[in-house]
């Protein structure tokens, strides 16, 4: 299953919203890809999110597979949402 979203904080996907990104995806056994820009990568890692460059206004697909990949998904698809509560 996958949903796709829009970055919609300001300073986009810097090193503080990826790590909660990331903090939250290691909260969930499901293999979770976050595809952005024609690339996919490992969601649980920071290194990974970060290479992807996000800003603001970049549409971003995160898939998961598993058995709690629909949990993972909302989880994510709150935080991104909540603009990672920086505004």
């Amino acid at each position: 299953m996958e949903k796709t979203l829009t970055i919609e904080n300001k300073t986009g996907l810097h090193a503080r919203p990826a790590s909660m990104f990331v903090q939250t995806a290691n909260k969930f056994k499901a293999k979770i890809k976050l595809t952005a820009k024609g690339k996919s990568v490992d969601a649980k890692s920071i290194l990974m999110i970060m290479s992807l460059g996000l800003q603001q206004g970049t549409d971003v697909t995160v898939s998961a597979e598993g058995e709690d990949a629909q949990a993972a998904i909302t989880a994510l698809t709150d935080l991104v949402k909540s603009k990672f509560g920086e505004e």
